[in-house]
């Protein structure tokens, strides 16, 4: 599975032309739960192209456009367009329920 570092700068840029599924996922590193995250993730079965990550503490706008209250939030986008947020237990099982869920709603644009 790709995985990509964004930033404010290239954000919107990257998940507006990326063809497939991307989770867009804000962490900390301050945060343990993040941590948690950005180890096991990358090696769960997933049906995404790529995980996109991004660091809440240095990129503030991007923090602040997508609302982000907690850690880690994520946030799923397919071909261009912006699912919203996912919300779930950081599980298998629990991540590709919440993917369906969310995917099966209407799309919107990226904040």
């Amino acid at each position: 599975m790709e995985q990509l570092q964004l930033t404010d700068f290239d954000l919107d840029q990257q998940l507006l032309t990326l063809p497939g599924i991307s989770l867009l996922i804000f962490t900390s590193v301050g945060c343990s739960s993040c941590r948690w995250a950005r180890q096991h993730l990358p090696a769960l079965a997933l049906p995404v192209q790529r995980l996109c990550w991004i660091d809440a503490e240095e990129n503030g706008g991007a923090v602040q456009r997508y609302g982000v209250f907690h850690l880690p939030t994520l946030f799923v986008v397919r071909d261009g367009e912006f699912y919203g947020a996912m919300r779930c237990q950081l599980s298998a099982a629990a991540m590709i329920e919440g993917l369906e869920r969310t995917l099966a709603q209407p799309c919107d644009e990226l904040p």
